[in-house]
């Protein structure tokens, strides 16, 4: 028995059938990429929108957490300048030191001032030490002229000569006092001053008005200004 053949397979498209097909395959491959792009496109923007959320979330975390980590910053520097600063001293503890410090001052300028006290009074011994010293080299030559002037050997029979003598060791001895600043108070007829004098009695006299000196019993010595000796003196009492 004859197999029957099926028309359907015979059948070849026509032209316009292929031509149909391939539009439609064409349309189907737009379509397909038209869609993917889409999907591509609503993916990025989720994306994006994602990555914007997420940066600004990661933003506002960074500024929440800013203050805090700059205050523990801040604290952290001031914590270590508050360690190494030393505590300020109570006004009572400055005061102790201001007087501790006038206590130490006050000893140690005592103690210069002790120092400068015995150094001038040493000077001033030394000075009047050795001012002594040339009075009294110029004192011993007196002395020896006196010594000499009464050695047997120079013994002189003639009173006048020896008188001479005498003079002169006087005139040299007086001379010595002049040179050393001693000064003779003579105030033989002058008015009574009991700064200078001092009066022994009163007697009358025709010639001396009262309150003046008539006699000096004894002359009175000043070293420059200062009186070493007033004289002893007798006041007129008038006539």
């Amino acid at each position: 028995m004859a197999e029957e053949k099926n028309p359907e397979q015979n059948v070849e498209p026509t032209a316009e059938e292929r031509a149909q097909f391939e539009q439609d395959v064409l349309k189907a491959a737009q379509d397909a990429m038209n869609l993917e792009a889409e999907a591509n496109a609503s993916a990025n923007s989720t994306g994006s929108s994602t990555g914007s959320a997420t940066d600004n979330a990661n933003a506002d975390a960074k500024e929440n957490r800013h203050p805090e980590q700059s205050e523990g910053s801040s604290e952290a520097p001031a914590n270590e300048k508050a360690a190494e600063k030393p505590a300020e001293p109570s006004a009572e503890e400055v005061l102790k030191q201001q007087l501790a410090d006038a206590n130490d001052r006050f000893v140690r300028l005592m103690a210069e001032f002790e120092n400068f006290r015995r150094r001038n009074a040493k000077e001033q011994l030394e000075l009047i030490e050795t001012a002594n010293g040339k009075l009294l080299e110029k004192l011993s030559e007196v002395q020896d002229n006196f010594e000499r002037a009464f050695a047997a050997e120079n013994k002189a029979k003639d009173l006048e000569a020896f008188e001479k003598g005498m003079q002169m060791i006087y005139n040299q001895f007086a001379k010595v006092l002049t040179d050393a600043g001693l000064e003779q108070i003579d105030p033989t007829g002058k008015e009574f001053d009991p700064n200078l004098h001092e009066a022994l009695m009163q007697q009358p006299s025709e010639t001396i008005p009262e309150g003046h000196v008539v006699t000096v019993f004894q002359k009175g010595y000043k070293l420059k200004n200062k009186i070493l000796k007033t004289a002893k003196v007798i006041v007129s009492s008038g006539k």
